[in-house]
């Protein structure tokens, strides 16, 4: 795992034993003394593993803890300490979730209020030998924020009436609508004394850059003395070495300034790709600072990637052109946006980082957006994406509200904002850093205009001063726009789709008319935010809810349920597609199937316009508890229907039928440096199988391009729209799309068209099924059977004649025919085949 390491001689002891949780003031519902605490941690996860309170994410128990935002509360522990003769020992914090006072023996070290930031506190002083008390004492959050506001000013925010703007905390710790309100405080990230002698290394900037075929890495060292008189000479030497580990060159610098500078080059070097655009070698820099009689008094050490990134946007004959270009290529971007997962960070572990960007690596995706309302996230997340060739969009704290300029508030967000410009400039997979998310969106077009006083600050001066400054400062090798979506030049005109990025909520959000099929409206010029909603997979359901029988419009199920007019909306939504549906097994499998469909037709749509549209990130991959939301993999890391789609439409080669106002078109994605060429075989054929039309079409792509033909007049119309499909495929590749002339809800699709059997296998369980007519979108609900059982497949179409094999893999001794019954083996023709049942 990529990370930043401090070694010797500066010598690290993590305060992280020991540690226990009081109440200080506040509407606790029972009494909290000397809880055992879990550092890093929080208030609710301490008082659940003590037993205290019930799970958050289970029934409506979040709605049992709106106290914990309004309460102070103390951790405290005890530690021995005795000199080693290091001048200096540091109280290192990674972060602090919030407003903290931290006393060490009594004697208070500081006030803090910003869990986005690291923290440094000098205790050489403070300390005793022996027995040492360290106590950080939190302040009720929401109190805080309320007091700041006041101070601040109140200015707008979205999703309900917390002051999330006027604290610098993690804005969805508030609630969000996917998101529960578990306003928590407690010591979020690694805590412990450092102590050191001499000097160390305060930061280390660097500047990786590639030109004409050389590779340079300027790295900037800032230094602290233990000792503000000491004026001695120091020295910082630096080592490159290749991906095999063989040196690349070396550098040294001596000074007795606090800033030593050092340059190395790479001639040639391997450049580092984006996923499905080449390989991603990881360089490595060790810096070493010496004193003046060459004893080591810092190390660090870092992986790097050579490659030049960033997002282009130039005028055109249709507006603003929006393209992720890596190394001088335009890359097509095909990723989603990432949200904290877990509403706790902190008990987040390497591997569950590593399960989740697998879900975006397995899916085909190339980027990740990480959203402003969330984390500057962990070492883990960036350093997977290093590795796997995934490219980082970075949002800056901010979302959905508008954010007062004014001091102490401006201070710690340039603090923040320096901190991970540093920390994050080591990554090549940094590719774009973004300003805010919908906050210029929100001043324009959300009425905050009328509610800001003129000449109030409002968070622009961030956005379009203070952080592009500190970006040319410190890290101007990447892109930079002020925030999403934004149209530039139009600035007061954030969501325009000719110019810059949209976000498309229009298909989801209209309270009139929320079909899908709204996303084929426009061409945005990049859209990085777009999606439709589903429940969270049935065993994730099970977990979370425990009414029986389970009822999706249940009050339980609705806490589960956080987007206004959510449950409307996903009826409404799949109304115009799919037939009605009764009872909780068949809603569930329609809104999921219905989700995935949305997506099938936003982003075939999408990625036929490329390169016009230069991308696609989606809202949302993942999930931080059990929700029902727009993402693709839920609470519980269980893959939705969704995932599935997204792997197809994500896939490097992509064939859709695509609607065009002269008539319906073939698209051909081809996201390969290959030229694609063959032989499209065309069938317009019913269900049952019979071949009514045909023909063949030569197809040219050229490589990382998308190219459309027309559908011949005789195959782009059907005589009987309810009992025909059009089938293409590519010949000899195995990709193929078949496109009903009809919505499911009024089609002729057969009930009682798929036989299937189920045997053991070497994994769990393999299904054959063959179908006597066309059906669609079949699906294996493995979870239902067992809560840990995946299938390899979801949204099989077959025709009439055909056979698939789906494998689920599972450890469960179960009846493999428990895998065929039919709300766990399920297409869109049971849907039909019920619907019909109940009027006839």
């Amino acid at each position: 795992m990529t990370q930043t390491l401090t070694t010797a001689p500066v010598r690290r002891r993590d305060l992280h034993d020991g540690w226990a949780l009081t109440l200080l003031d506040g509407p606790a519902p029972f009494a909290i003394q000397d809880v055992p605490a879990i550092v890093p941690g929080t208030l609710i996860t301490d008082l659940h593993a003590a037993g205290l309170i019930e799970d958050p994410y289970l029934d409506r128990h979040e709605h049992d803890l709106a106290w914990t935002g309004e309460c102070d509360v103390l951790y405290a522990t005890s530690f021995d300490w005795a000199p080693t003769g290091a001048d200096r020992v540091d109280l290192v914090a990674a972060s602090l979730d919030t407003a903290a006072t931290v006393l060490l023996n009594g004697r208070r070290l500081a006030e803090v209020q910003n869990q986005h930031r690291s923290w440094r506190f000098d205790v050489t002083e403070a300390l005793r030998e022996g027995t040492n008390q360290l106590e950080i004492r939190f302040a009720s959050p929401l109190r805080t924020a309320r007091e700041n506001q006041s101070r601040l000013g109140t200015l707008p925010v979205t999703g309900n009436d917390l002051p999330y703007n006027a604290i610098r905390k993690m804005a969805c710790n508030f609630g969000w609508d996917w998101g529960p309100v578990l306003v928590t405080s407690g010591i979020g990230g690694p805590i412990g004394l450092e102590e050191w002698s001499g000097a160390r290394l305060a930061e280390v900037r660097p500047r990786v850059t590639v030109d004409g075929g050389r590779g340079e890495v300027a790295v900037q060292g800032l230094l602290e003395r233990a000792d503000l008189l000491d004026d001695s000479e120091l020295a910082l030497t630096a080592r490159l070495l290749d991906p095999a580990g063989r040196l690349v060159d070396e550098a040294a610098a001596s000074s007795a300034e606090d800033r030593l500078d050092l340059r190395l080059l790479a001639e040639d070097p391997q450049l580092w790709w984006p996923r499905g655009y080449g390989d991603q070698p990881l360089y490595t820099v060790e810096i070493t600072l010496h004193d003046a009689g060459g004893a080591v008094r810092d190390r660090r050490e870092h992986r790097i990637g050579f490659r030049t990134a960033g997002v282009v946007e130039e005028p055109d004959e249709i507006g603003t052109s929006f393209t992720i270009v890596v190394n001088d290529r335009p890359i097509l971007a095909k990723g989603a946006n990432w949200i904290p997962d877990d509403c706790f960070p902190s008990r987040l572990t390497a591997e569950d980082y590593r399960v989740s960007i697998a879900d975006a690596h397995d899916a085909g995706m190339n980027i990740l957006r990480i959203w402003g309302g969330g984390l500057y996230e962990s070492e883990h997340l960036y350093a997977l994406c290093d590795e796997l060739g995934i490219m980082v969009w970075q949002d800056f704290a901010f979302a959905c509200a508008a954010y007062s300029e004014l001091e102490p508030l401006r201070s710690e967000v340039e603090a923040e904002a320096r901190e991970h410009i540093v920390r994050l400039a080591w990554h090549p997979a940094l590719v774009h850093w973004n300003g805010s998310n919908e906050n210029v969106e929100g001043y324009y077009h959300w009425g905050w205009q009328e509610h800001i006083p003129e000449g109030t600050s409002w968070g622009l001066g961030y956005y379009t001063e203070l952080l592009p400054a500190l970006l040319a400062e410190l890290d101007p090798t990447r892109s930079y726009t002020p925030t999403s979506p934004y149209s530039r030049p139009l600035s007061a005109d954030p969501r325009n789709p000719d110019h810059g990025t949209v976000h498309n909520w229009v298909a989801w959000a209209s309270e009139e008319d929320n079909d899908y099929a709204r996303y084929l409206d426009t061409i945005p010029r990049f859209s990085a935010e777009f999606g439709y909603q589903a429940p969270a997979n049935h065993a994730t359901i099970a977990r979370a809810i425990s009414e029986r029988p389970l009822d999706e419009d249940s009050p339980t199920m609705l806490s589960h349920q956080k987007a206004v007019g959510g449950q409307d909306k996903l009826r409404r939504g799949m109304a115009p597609h799919l037939p009605p549906v009764e009872g909780f097994d068949d809603f569930h499998f329609a809104t999921q199937l219905n989700q995935a469909r949305a997506l099938l037709a936003g982003i075939g749509h999408y990625r036929s316009h490329w390169p016009v549209c230069g991308g696609t990130i989606v809202w949302q991959l993942n999930d931080c508890w059990p929700v029902t939301s727009w993402a693709a993999v839920d609470g519980d890391r269980r893959r939705k229907l969704l995932w599935y789609a997204l792997r197809d439409l994500y896939a490097p080669v992509l064939l859709s039928v695509q609607p065009r106002p002269e008539g319906p078109v073939l698209s051909l994605g081809n996201d390969t440096d290959e030229p694609l060429s063959g032989t499209l075989r065309l069938r317009r054929q019913r269900h049952d199988g019979q071949v009514l039309a045909e023909a063949t079409l030569e197809a040219q792509v050229l490589p990382r391009s998308a190219a459309t033909l027309p559908v011949p007049a005789e195959l782009d119309a059907a005589e009987d729209p309810v009992q025909e499909v059009l089938v293409v495929e590519l010949l000899g590749t195995g990709t193929r799309t078949v496109h009903p002339f009809a919505e499911d809800r009024d089609s002729a699709l057969a009930g009682g068209a798929l036989t299937a059997r189920a045997e053991r296998s070497e994994h769990g369980v393999r299904i054959r099924v063959t179908a006597s007519s066309t059906v669609r979108d079949l699906c294996v609900l493995a979870d239902k059977v067992d809560p840990a059982a995946t299938s390899d497949r979801q949204l099989v179409t077959l025709l009439a004649g055909e056979s698939a094999t789906i494998e689920v893999r599972t450890a469960a001794e179960v009846d493999p025919a428990a895998f065929l019954t039919d709300d766990v083996l399920i297409s869109a023709n049971d849907l039909v085949a019920r619907a019909r049942a109940r009027t006839a």
